[in-house]
């Protein structure tokens, strides 16, 4: 296969709900430049983009998927990828060594929940978009409700290039309004034939064309004059200025196809090469460092690992794009991420599972390697007399967290090997070995996106798991003061033990002043404090320290090891287990023995009498809430609002968004088990929704009760 240079380069993700039809497009545009040289289908499993067995088994794409075509002497260098929300990880890395992003929407659903996902990363990304309307050759299409939508979420940007002259299933052409022509299809392959466009279409397309004319020229002043002017464009003039546009994201084009039967998929292709801009003509990616890298292949080489992948009997191969400069096989690299020395040895061009050796690639190109030493996604490589490393994918936070535990004790050690793994294919999948819950916390995207991870471990890898609700990180602490003292006392054979321990226990609240005075069982007790520490708790809030010791009663020796045991009861609260935090505790008076008192004996003594204390401290439980914002179609809204109000939700507010309707609400973690599932199935898979954390709030009190009821019984067991 020959190489490319960066201006005969173009890299477009293709991005779209599921069902949109983008693996089918990919698969007629690799038919087209004669990657292939037939073209597969989803119900034959024989398509080039989903070869993965599970993907076949679900009939649709879960993962990205490197692909390329050659067309017009230029290459098209494509991603297909994910249409549910569950996978979007799949989708955020594909957009990032794209230069465009061709948006697919079922004409007979119009803008879908994950139209309006990709479109905001696309937004963040300041990705360029162009719209294929597919699928225009079944019943239900309809090309003007699928614009209207588009024009509804994405306003007057929505440009019209081709409109289709009879959707449904007899659906066979369409008029070009940017090249004044119609096109008309025959058979499965879609073999075109340019016609004049016919009187009955010749007043709309006219309409539409001088409308063409007018947004191109709004995109360039020297086309603007010339306009005025001439009152027409050129074809090539008018190319230009939509170039600017859609570089800018100032205008979306329309495109009409039919996937499924080739139709428009050449032209759509063309207007990628003439229009869409090749990698030396976007902003270049930011680096850490705040250098401006250009994709310029006479500078030295660079490149950015986007996707990693481990496949049986080949190992991890890592998908790259060159950020700048020229890579050939056998090329010395530096890891600039984990500062390591890597050789390509080898360099491939990709069509799904399908590999084909090239001895270089340029700036700008999209290719693959294997077997590097420690290179994984998000990871930079340079040449050894360049120093930069590119900015990190940013991917959503987790929306489904559950427990994952291997059934047998044996095969422990491969779980966390395949985990580990799976969160270096996919960033989205996060490992958490917690130690406060004592269990592992898979992350995801939904249920359906751990499902598969779940199936890959029993069937690929024969480790027998199971899915368990996941624990509360609950967080305890107190309400008022309380003072309590504990005496451990023990005799044995030799030397015993003996600490006493007297505190008092308080709620910390930042900037209050040191204590000098409390009252303890209805006498006034001075406070002298001769020390303090303040311990900055892992989990959050702190434990402030007070020696307030007068006369000796204890050694300044035993002192830390009283910590200590307040420490461990802080790990472990006395309500529920779960880790305590924001309290001040001052260490008043206590007794020791010349003989039997010893570090152990004070450290019992210290966590006991904290334990008493803190039973009597108007103890509280605090639990995890976090802000939830749900995407929701109108006539959907009542039932999620609903369900939000049983989850113990409060409604910050509502707003409409580009067609939807959004809820923004306040839910405890401990609700938020399985909402993924319920919200799909309440709204038809056609609602998403993001969380992220917010703070700690007070359990209700029936609440509180149900937790310390249920820690009780579990203790007794």
């Amino acid at each position: 296969m020959k190489t490319y240079q960066t201006s005969q380069i173009r890299n477009i993700a293709l991005l779209g709900n599921t069902g949109s039809g983008k693996t089918m497009l990919a698969e007629c545009m690799m038919f087209e430049g004669k990657v292939i040289e037939r073209k597969g289908t989803i119900d034959g499993k024989s398509t080039v983009s989903d070869y993965t067995e599970i993907e076949q088994q679900n009939q649709r794409s879960i993962y990205s998927t490197v692909l390329h075509t050659e067309f017009l002497n230029n290459k098209l260098n494509i991603i297909d990828t994910p249409g549910s929300d569950d996978f979007v990880g799949g989708v955020v890395s594909a957009m990032y060594p794209a230069d465009t992003g061709i948006m697919v929407i079922n004409s007979q659903y119009g803008v879908e929940v994950g139209t309006e996902i990709f479109n905001r990363h696309s937004e963040r990304m300041n990705l360029p978009l162009v719209f294929a309307i597919n699928h225009l050759d079944q019943d239900k299409a309809n090309y003007e409700q699928a614009l209207e939508s588009l024009r509804v979420s994405f306003g007057k940007k929505v440009t019209i290039i081709q409109y289709p002259v009879n959707q449904g299933t007899g659906f066979d052409s369409f008029v070009d309004v940017l090249l004044m022509k119609m096109y008309k299809f025959k058979g499965e392959n879609g073999e075109r034939e340019d016609l004049p466009i016919p009187e009955s279409e010749m007043d709309r397309a006219t309409e539409l064309h001088n409308i063409l004319v007018e947004t191109a020229a709004e995109n360039d002043e020297s086309l603007m004059e010339k306009f005025f002017e001439q009152g027409s464009l050129t074809e090539d003039e008018m190319r230009k200025g939509l170039a600017v546009g859609v570089r800018s994201r100032g205008l979306f084009p329309v495109f009409c196809t039919s996937a499924k039967r080739s139709i428009g998929i050449k032209r759509l292709m063309e207007f990628v090469i003439n229009v869409c801009p090749n990698p030396g003509d976007v902003t270049p990616m930011p680096t850490k460092e705040g250098k401006e890298i250009k994709c310029d292949s006479a500078a030295p080489a660079s490149l950015f690992v986007f996707k990693t992948t481990i496949e049986p009997h080949i190992g991890e191969i890592n998908y790259f794009r060159v950020m700048s400069g020229k890579v050939t096989e056998s090329f010395d690299m530096v890891n600039t991420t984990n500062d390591g020395k890597e050789r390509v040895s080898q360099l491939f061009v990709v069509a799904g599972k399908n590999r084909i050796k090239v001895p270089e690639l340029f700036a700008g190109d999209i290719g693959a390697t294997v077997k590097l030493k420690n290179t994984k996604t998000n990871h930079t490589l340079c040449a050894p007399n360049l120093s930069v490393s590119f900015k990190e994918m940013q991917f959503p936070n987790h929306k489904f967290r559950t427990a994952i535990k291997a059934k047998n004790e044996s095969d422990v050690e491969k779980l966390g090997e395949f985990l580990n793994r799976a969160h270096q294919e996919d960033p989205t999948v996060v490992v958490e070995y917690s130690k406060e819950l004592k269990q592992i916390i898979l992350h995801g995207q939904g249920e359906h996106h751990l499902n598969i991870l779940k199936s890959q471990l029993i069937n690929q890898q024969k480790i027998e798991v199971e899915f368990i609700a996941p624990r509360i990180p609950y967080r305890e602490t107190i309400t008022k003061v309380a003072q309590a003292d504990f005496r451990h006392k023990k005799q044995s054979g030799g030397s015993g033990q003996f600490g006493e321990v007297h505190m008092i226990i308080e709620p910390y609240v930042e900037g209050a002043p040191d204590p000098v005075k409390h009252k303890v069982n209805g006498k006034e007790l001075n406070i002298s404090v001769r020390g303090k520490e303040e311990v900055k708790l892992e989990w959050g809030g702190k434990l402030i320290y007070y020696n307030c010791i007068v006369g000796g009663a204890i050694d300044a020796r035993f002192l830390p090891a009283i910590l200590k045991g307040i420490m461990e009861k802080m790990e472990e609260g006395p309500l529920t287990g779960s880790y305590a935090r924001d309290i001040r505790v001052a260490v008043y008076d206590g007794k020791m023995h010349p003989v039997d008192s010893n570090e152990i004996s004070f450290k019992l003594a210290g966590r006991q009498a904290f334990k008493t204390a803190f039973k009597n401290a108007g103890p509280k439980i605090m639990e995890p809430v976090y802000e939830v914002e749900v995407l929701v179609p109108g006539d959907k809204m009542g039932d999620v609002m609903s369900d939000l109000q049983n989850r113990r939700a409060i409604i910050l507010g509502m707003d409409s968004e580009k067609g939807f309707e959004k809820i923004n609400a306040r839910v405890p973690l401990a609700e938020m088990h399985k909402y993924s599932t319920t919200l799909s199935s309440l709204t038809s898979g056609r609602a998403t929704y993001n969380m992220k954390f917010a703070n700690y709030e007070q359990v209700p009190a029936d609440v509180q009760d149900k937790l310390l009821k249920a820690y009780e019984d579990q203790d007794e067991e």
